[in-house]
């Protein structure tokens, strides 16, 4: 060990093949590492620093059935990400007794508030507006990080920023290409269900500004960078039996949905998961 946390690259076309190759990677040349989470007698975590390339965000297979959590579960956290259904959720900053959560990525993106101003501003549509009038502007981007927050809280955010820069084909069609970053990921319990939330992100974006420039916008490349991508010791033999060793048992198609397949399935859970978030937080619930 030469003392530098690796540095690894990953492509896929999919998304699901993407985060597989991703897994593969950290798990085979990540660095050992303790964490401030470990417990006594927990393996230290495999780390790297990640670049996850994916060239065709919406290509099919999407969904990687292996990641830990079900199809309702991912739908909820789509939802928290882009409609912001759990923002009630996020404590009163000025309030010392509230001891609710210190925030959502879509409070923070959409809703970003800073002390003694009181404009609240939507980063999202502030970049899909720059984007609009300069398609090849550098300087759209969302970001989540508060300073005077962000460095004495216990659980600051682990997405640090959303960069967003459109780029016209030779045909004349227009791609939008998006830069996420991340502190902080958890690779295995994760990740994906960040990666796919944040390209349905994507997908919004790119509408609004299709509606603001009056042309079709496509989906371009999405790129996932981690500062800390692991996989933490205590999950090592729950990754092993159950994520290595379906590489060896079931080919890739086997491994994952279709989303096109399984859309109408997420999509029923909808009412069931805005009801539950509606409740949350109530007293008794």
């Amino acid at each position: 060990m030469n003392g530098n946390i690796p540095v690894l690259f990953v492509e896929g076309n999919c998304l699901a093949e993407a985060w597989e190759k991703s897994l593969i990677s950290v798990h085979r040349h990540g660095c050992d590492i303790k964490t401030e989470y470990d417990k006594p007698g927990d393996p230290p975590s495999k780390d790297s620093t990640m670049t996850i390339v994916v060239n065709d965000p919406l290509a099919e297979p999407m969904i990687h059935k292996d990641f830990p959590g079900g199809l309702e579960d991912l739908q909820e956290y789509v939802l928290e990400v882009t409609d912001g259904i759990k923002d009630h959720l996020v404590r009163d900053a000025d309030d010392p007794d509230d001891t609710r959560w210190e925030y959502t990525y879509h409070q923070r993106l959409a809703e970003y508030s800073v002390p003694e101003i009181k404009e609240v501003y939507n980063q999202i549509d502030l970049l899909a507006q720059k984007l609009a009038k300069t398609p090849y502007s550098r300087r759209a981007q969302a970001i989540t990080w508060k300073v005077w927050e962000d460095n004495f809280c216990y659980d600051p955010p682990c997405l640090q920023s959303i960069w967003c820069r459109l780029l016209q084909e030779k045909k004349g069609g227009w791609f939008l290409n998006t830069n996420v970053r991340f502190r902080s990921n958890d690779a295995y319990k994760a990740a994906f269900m960040n990666m796919f939330a944040l390209v349905r992100l994507q997908v919004r974006i790119a509408e609004r500004i299709s509606d603001l420039m009056g042309k079709e916008i496509k989906i371009g490349r999405y790129v996932h960078q981690a500062d800390s991508y692991h996989i933490y010791g205590a999950y090592f033999r729950d990754f092993e039996e159950r994520f290595i060793k379906a590489l060896e048992t079931r080919t890739f198609e086997e491994r994952c949905y279709r989303y096109e397949d399984i859309k109408f399935m997420m999509d029923e859970s909808i009412p069931g998961i805005l009801e539950k978030a509606k409740n949350m937080g109530r007293p008794g619930k």
